[in-house]
């Protein structure tokens, strides 16, 4: 049986290590896989010379492209080409490399963002052309649409087997807790730390009304896991909870408070921009392939995800903790 090497890219953030952590668990894994997880120090996949050496290094039959540059509302706001550009770059690499080498398998993740700002709910694999995003993360989006762009040039031209995913909002242990550019929970997650801990108020910023689909790291690892072995299609693939187990911001810090144990005083601070009010997804698709996958229910998730936190604030080991 010929041996399958599967390199993840991205592997020290949040989604690798939740592979890493659902490969290391898994109970029936194929015996011919190999997973390789690799970070920033591994290669430069903005430069083309430096993911080519990797390759060589390496030498993939499957490729799971996690790495990406990332960050929260406010930093999508104030960098939007850097979003554009650094994304754009590694993804090219990436798909050139994969080509290159023969890789028999690719998939690429993205986001929700990339779906239109005015469209109707639930979005869709159908709509992420369908108009332009949200003006806030406009360079981020428009670079993974992109991603489905070239997967099917690649097929078209090289016939090539790329494919996407579309997870909804992730978190879990081993996130980015930087309060300047972290996603929404882990952001929350520091704040709370630090109120708690200097006996402050709690402030979120905004109104929390907004409305949100998060899926906790592990689940989404497995199911893209799932994609890898299983997942056919060139189309992409929205990985998301069901639309019944959408919350709002302030379920979300409510839920935060609880796991802490945070006693002092909540505040939301209405001067601040909330982003787009909802971008809620189907998983019909998902579920046509796997009626019975069983999420993490969403408080269990974040009991688990503030447990790792303050576990590794404690040895310093949390991601964007002291900045």
């Amino acid at each position: 049986m010929s041996q399958n090497v599967i390199l993840v890219t991205g592997g020290t953030g949040l989604v690798g290590k939740g592979v890493e952590w659902v490969i290391a668990n898994e109970a029936n894994k194929p015996g011919n896989e190999k997973w390789i997880f690799v970070g920033s120090k591994d290669a430069d996949l903005t430069d083309y010379e430096s993911t080519k050496a990797m390759f060589e290094r390496v030498k993939p039959t499957h490729v799971l492209h996690l790495a990406a540059f990332v960050g929260g509302l406010f930093a999508n706001m104030k960098l939007k080409v850097d979003f554009w550009r650094l994304n754009v770059l590694m993804q090219d690499n990436i798909f050139q490399a994969c080509q290159a080498y023969g890789v028999t398998k690719l998939v690429s993740c993205l986001s929700t963002c990339v779906f239109p700002d005015k469209t109707s709910y639930p979005i869709d694999e159908t709509m992420v052309h369908n108009g332009p995003p949200h003006f806030s993360n406009e360079g981020y989006a428009y670079a993974k649409r992109m991603v489905d762009v070239q997967n099917r040039l690649y097929k078209d031209q090289y016939g090539c087997n790329f494919t996407s995913v579309i997870p909804t909002n992730i978190f879990g242990p081993h996130d980015n807790f930087d309060l300047e550019d972290s996603h929404v929970i882990p952001g929350l997650i520091h704040k709370c730390y630090l109120a708690q801990k200097n006996g402050t108020p709690f402030t979120i910023m905004g109104s929390g009304t907004p409305l949100r689909q998060f899926i906790y790291s592990r689940d989404l690892a497995a199911l893209m896991v799932w994609v890898m072995r299983e997942y056919k299609e060139v189309d992409p693939i929205i990985l998301s909870v069901d639309e019944a187990d959408e919350v709002t911001i302030k379920d979300v810090a409510m839920s935060i408070v609880k796991a802490m144990k945070f006693q002092g005083e909540v505040q939301f601070d209405t001067t601040k921009a909330d982003g787009q009010y909802k971008k809620t997804a189907s998983n019909a698709k998902l579920r046509k392939y796997l009626p019975d996958f069983n999420f993490t229910p969403f408080h269990q998730a974040m009991d688990e995800s503030v447990t790792w936190f303050l576990e590794n604030a404690e040895k310093g080991t949390a991601r964007g903790l002291f900045n």
